[in-house]
């Protein structure tokens, strides 16, 4: 697949969920809530994240922004659900070096459709609005341990 195809897929996989969030809501049940945002460019995130017996049972999000960043969390969202925390940090790191132009090879887990934001690293002003996400959900992983 050329360059220019694998670039038209991966803008149509951040529109699917910009379009289309997966996970977009909030949680009845008790649940860590963190709110970030990027005052660069305005993006707000409310995540809403369920963690049981060390595994991320639920996460939803509520927020506005661009289109990266609310991709981003709908995929961040449908990747974390139903794994254990520290899988989903460790895809967090991932993510963040994937964010910076880092070479992500040996990677022991399918990132399925967030490798679509793998562009943005070549836009720094972005790296903020794809990453806030990963960042709140490592900040609800934190605040849940202290609970």
């Amino acid at each position: 697949m050329s360059y220019n195809n694998l670039d038209t897929l991966y803008r149509q996989v951040i529109m699917d969920h910009y379009k289309n969030p997966r996970n977009r809501g909030s949680l009845a049940e008790e649940s860590v809530t963190i709110d970030m945002n990027n005052p660069t460019c305005g993006d707000r995130i409310e995540l809403h994240l369920q963690i049981e017996n060390g595994k991320v049972k639920d996460a939803k999000f509520e927020g506005d922004g661009c289109s990266i960043s609310l991709s981003s969390a709908s995929m961040m969202t449908q990747a974390v659900k139903g794994k254990n925390v520290d899988d989903a940090l460790k895809m967090s790191s991932v993510f963040s070096q994937m964010m910076l132009g880092e070479d992500i090879e040996g990677v022991d887990f399918d990132l399925g459709d967030i490798e679509a934001l793998q562009g943005v690293s070549q836009f720094p002003a972005r790296i903020k609005c794809a990453t806030l996400a990963w960042k709140a959900m490592e900040k609800a992983v934190a605040a849940d341990e202290k609970q």
